[in-house]
């Protein structure tokens, strides 16, 4: 692990919050050590809502302090949006809008190397993308957590795309659910609200 990183992990305080124990900050380092490829295998040895919080915490703090990488992927402003972050990701909005999180760990993962390869403008969407998968990796998953670690992504991808000014790919469309006061990106003219799933499916309006 590069010093600052270490740095960044291990610090007592400050914007990312007090540290976990001593036991848990060593596999804060492994994490760290084996980069975004190690989030599933630590979720999958201890799925407590603790160790969930762990690897959270463990993400936000090298996305604060590790450089993202830069690549010539970033696509060109007033092009769509990238199929390779769109279409996981409606995997999971359909998912949840179907009060279901099976396959919703496998499709972040899928979005964490497609917002990877995009550099360091799509950093927030990797970082939401990779707290996601850790939720959805949790024994049992927590259905409100995933919604709110969704809800998160979302908001990262919905600010991607604005900033960038992209378009959602054809067919693909942006709604709001006032409940939450989050976007969310969806196929389709009916309403699936990913937040209240089949208590409220038409929930909110499109933008």
């Amino acid at each position: 692990m590069n010093t600052t990183l270490r740095g960044c992990l291990f610090a007592p305080s400050g914007a990312r919050g007090s540290p976990p124990s001593l036991k848990l900050r060593r596999t804060v380092e492994a994490l760290a050590e084996a980069g975004q490829a190690g989030v599933p295998a630590i979720a999958r040895l201890k799925g407590s809502r603790a160790w969930m919080h762990v690897i959270a915490w463990a993400v936000a703090s090298a996305s604060a302090c590790a450089p993202a990488p830069q690549t010539g992927k970033t696509p060109a402003s007033g092009s769509a949006m990238s199929h390779a972050v769109i279409d996981p990701y409606l995997k999971i909005q359909s998912a949840l809008a179907d009060d279901k999180v099976d396959g919703i760990r496998a499709e972040a993962g899928h979005l964490v190397t497609a917002a990877t390869a995009l550099g360091a403008p799509a950093m927030k969407i990797d970082t939401a993308a990779l707290q996601l998968a850790a939720a959805a990796e949790a024994a049992p998953p927590d259905i409100k957590d995933v919604r709110d670690k969704f809800g998160a992504l979302s908001e990262a991808i919905d600010a991607y795309m604005t900033g960038l000014h992209l378009a959602p790919p054809e067919g693909v469309r942006v709604a709001i659910c006032p409940m939450v006061n989050k976007p969310w990106l969806q196929e389709g003219s009916m309403l699936a609200n990913p937040y209240y799933g089949k208590g409220m499916p038409t929930c909110g309006s499109f933008r």
